[in-house]
Formats: C-alpha cells, structure tokens, sequence
C-alpha cells in the first residue's frame, strides 16, 4: 500500500476520494492549502469561505480517523494566479485562474511538498482519469460522467506527473459520488458547489480589476467594423471576446464584441457572424506524452472548459506553438483561454490561445 496526500477542498468529491484510498488500505493524509492572505480585508468573504473549506474538511478527516494539515500557499497563490490574472486582463487576454492554479499550485507545488516529505502520490477530487499503458507511459482519459468532466483543466499534466498522481472518482459519476459519501455518513455529501472563481467572491471579476489594477481602466471608442465610433468604453480589461451584454450601446443589431485593440485602446464590437473563427493559434504548450508533433494530425479541440470538442487539423509551428485550423467555425475563440486537444477520450495536449492580428477583423 502507498502512503497518499489527498488534496482536500471540504467537498464531496476530495472528501470521497479520501475515503476510497483510506478504505483501500492506503496510508492516507488529507491536507488543505491556505491560499488567501488572511490581512487582505478586500477578500474577506473568500476567507471566511476558506475557513468553512477547511473545517469541512477537517470534520471528514476526523470521521474517517486520517491526519490533517493545512499548508500555507498564499505567497504563490498571489504570485501566479491573482497577479497573474490582473496582467493577463491587461495584456488583452482572457484568463482562466484555475488552470494556472492546477499548473502552479496543486500540480507543482504540492507535487514537491509530497515528494520532499516522503508520499508516493497525491491524490485529488478532479472528474479525470489516468491510465498506465504499455512502458510505463500514462494516458489522461475524460472521466466517465461527461457532465463533470475536468479533463480540460489538467491537460498540462506530463508523465512525471501522472505518475504521482490519483484522480480516484474518475470512473464514478456525480450522483454515484454523493450517494457513496452519505452511506459512509461524510458530512460534505450534500455540500453546494461553488461556480464562483475562489478569489472573487459573487463571481464579478471587475471589481478585483478596479481595485487591483485601476490604471489599466483606461475609457476610449467603442467602434463598428469599419471604425465608426459608436460608444464608449469604460477600460478594455473589463470585456471580453464575444460579450453581448453590458456594452452601453442602444437597440438596433445585436452587437458583440469582435477585438480588443489595445494599440488604439479600442473596443471592437460587430454583429454575431464576426466572432465566428476557424482558426486559431497556441502558445506554452503542453503534451501529455512529452513529445512534439513532427507533421499535422487530426483531433478534436475543447476552447472553453464547457465547450463541445470540434474536429481540427493541427500543425506544429517553430517556437512551440501550434496552429489549429477548425472543420467549422466557432463563436468567441477567446485569447487567455486555453484550446485543449483530444484523441478520442484522451488528452493529447493543449496550450494558451494567443493574441494575433488573424483573430481580429481589420479596422
């Protein structure tokens, strides 16, 4: 049997995976990271979250007899994901937190925590699943209930990692997950799930860029395709690729944002044909297997965490970047997210969509 570190958030799914591995006969520890700065009044209603995460937590550990610890994260939280987050708004981007939060912080950070104190593996509650194949090689598979599936926010995951790691509820769907955590009496299994970012609380991420980066809230033009200005701004960070509503704009044609030109610090809107792309490009890319394509090859790709996966045809590029070229094109392909690929079930890799002038309708 191994010695396990579960990464625990007090909900149901970390709180069954730690049963499960416990019940399996593993020397299981159940630990929480402490990711807020407990002086920063601005996010008191996430402490006060975080403090209810991890006594949940803790009541779980206490009823299956398991350890206990809370690490302390919050310099590295700050550094790569809030700081993170508010450049990225600043540079144009649209940026997924949580990925860099996975790739940062769980995935890195506590890989080596565990590894320096002397545990086999750390064990999460993502809807994933990892499969050893032929040579020791792992392959990263969706998770069985499609609904939940997290797949899309691991895809930066290689070798070394998936070795030590356990996604133990990948094989279960969401009702077989809490109907296993109430018959084992875990008082998580009927705990509400979040679909706020942790640091923002009620979800409205202006007003973490308003306090944390007012510079960057610079007002200008709100133009049409051909450049007319039709309205104003109130900073570019404050929108995003394929927004509709909150554009201060009259009736008339739906309109929608197309670009963020930052050179001209104006918002580009244009009706809902305009935001349809079937290319794009992506850079800091990640393969599961280690290696890099030598020529183009088929797949599906996922641009959203939510998002259906889209037949593609990629092509590696000099500089470790990839081009996606979409059989048909999709809304709102949005610069900071990422553009996940697939073979099937498996993860092949994926990368940030970056900023360029293909994604933007000349002006």
């Amino acid at each position: 049997m191994a010695k396990m570190m579960v990464a625990m958030s007090g909900g149901v799914d970390s709180s069954l995976a730690a049963a499960l591995l416990h019940e399996q006969g593993h020397e299981v520890v159940g630990v929480t990271m402490h990711l807020w700065d407990d002086e920063d009044e601005r996010l008191a209603e996430s402490l006060c979250c975080a403090a209810e995460m991890a006594e949940s937590a803790r009541r779980v550990c206490a009823r299956l007899g398991i350890p206990y610890y809370v690490f302390n994260y919050q310099q590295e939280f700050r550094r790569h994901v809030i700081d993170y987050f508010v450049q990225a708004y600043s540079q144009g981007f649209t940026p997924n937190p949580c990925l860099e939060c996975n790739r940062e912080i769980k995935f890195r950070a506590l890989l080596e925590r565990a590894r320096t104190l002397g545990f086999d593996a750390v064990a999460t509650g993502h809807y994933a699943r990892i499969v050893a194949g032929p040579a020791g090689r792992y392959q990263l598979l969706r998770a069985v209930d499609r609904d939940k599936d997290q797949s899309y926010m691991v895809y930066m995951l290689g070798q070394g990692d998936l070795a030590r790691l356990r996604f133990p509820i990948g094989e279960l769907t969401k009702p077989q997950v809490r109907a296993m955590a109430a018959a084992r009496g875990l008082a998580s299994a009927e705990r509400a799930e979040s679909q706020d970012i942790c640091f923002v609380p009620g979800g409205d991420y202006r007003n973490l860029l308003r306090e944390e980066a007012p510079e960057h809230l610079v007002p200008g033009p709100i133009v049409d395709l051909q450049g007319r200005e039709i309205g104003r701004h109130q900073g570019l960070p404050l929108y995003t690729i394929g927004q509709r509503r909150g554009l201060g704009l009259g009736g008339g044609q739906p309109l929608y944002v197309v670009d963020l030109d930052l050179g001209r610090n104006a918002l580009v809107v244009g009706p809902r044909e305009a935001i349809l792309r079937d290319r794009l490009t992506v850079d800091r890319v990640s393969m599961v297997d280690g290696g890099w394509p030598v020529e183009p090859f088929s797949c599906t790709v996922q641009v959203r965490a939510h998002a259906d996966p889209a037949p593609a045809e990629v092509t590696p590029l000099a500089g470790g970047r990839l081009a996606v070229r979409l059989l048909a094109p999709l809304g709102a392909i949005t610069p900071g997210q990422a553009a996940v690929l697939y073979a099937g079930e498996r993860v092949i890799g994926g990368g940030r969509i970056v900023r360029e002038a293909a994604l933007a309708p000349h002006v």
